[in-house]
């Protein structure tokens, strides 16, 4: 019983820290739909269980974004940051923000690590691998994998070299509005990450 009521807080955080990259993977694949507006406007988070202030303020930051929200709208906020004619105001790949070019060698990198851990490109996903959300996505897998090491270097080789500006430039955008709350969200909590990789060191 005392084991378990020691490993209980461990346990919750790590489910935390899973939902968090998995709705930011999310957020950043697609737009969000009604569902997932209303989810992120009726979420309860306890603030108190964040590490830092910063990260507890964030939270009502994104709830107040998804309330005032319009469905049409952010659909059209998430085509002119990320997509756009030709390219959206954001590119959202380690490749663009670490060389100022697409396809370039940290995405080979990315490949060759992604090998190694098991991970298969999905056939039905256009984008290169490099893409934030795919990077997010493999992090919350890491996470429920429970090996801090892995998880230690996939982030420090593939996502604390550039998020801070990638988020930067997410909240700074002309066309932010929804978004501009969830690249604080982003902001912060990778901010966390990158804190809690380096004291395990």
């Amino acid at each position: 019983m005392e084991q378990q009521m020691v490993n209980q807080p461990q346990h919750e955080e790590m489910s935390l820290r899973i939902e968090i990259y998995a709705m930011l993977a999310h957020l950043m694949r697609q737009a969000p739909d009604e569902n997932v507006l209303n989810w992120l406007a009726d979420l309860n988070v306890d603030t108190s269980e964040h590490r830092t202030t910063e990260m507890a303020a964030a939270w009502p930051l994104v709830k107040l974004a998804a309330k005032k929200a319009n469905l049409i709208a952010v659909e059209e906020e998430y085509q002119d940051l990320f997509i756009g004619i030709g390219r959206g105001e954001i590119v959202p790949f380690g490749s663009w923000y670490l060389t100022g070019s697409l396809m370039e060698m940290p995405l080979a990198h990315l490949r060759r690590d992604l090998a190694q851990l098991g991970f298969q490109r999905d056939e039905s996903v256009k984008e290169p691998e490099d893409h934030i959300a795919a990077l997010l996505e493999v992090m919350a897998m890491l996470v429920e994998g429970g090996d801090e090491h892995l998880q230690r270097t996939f982030f420090n080789r593939h996502i604390a070299t550039w998020f801070e500006r990638l988020c930067a430039d997410m909240k700074a955008a002309e066309s932010a509005v929804f978004y501009c709350a969830v690249g604080e969200l982003a902001l912060q909590f990778l901010t966390v990450e990158k804190t809690r990789f380096i004291e395990a060191n």
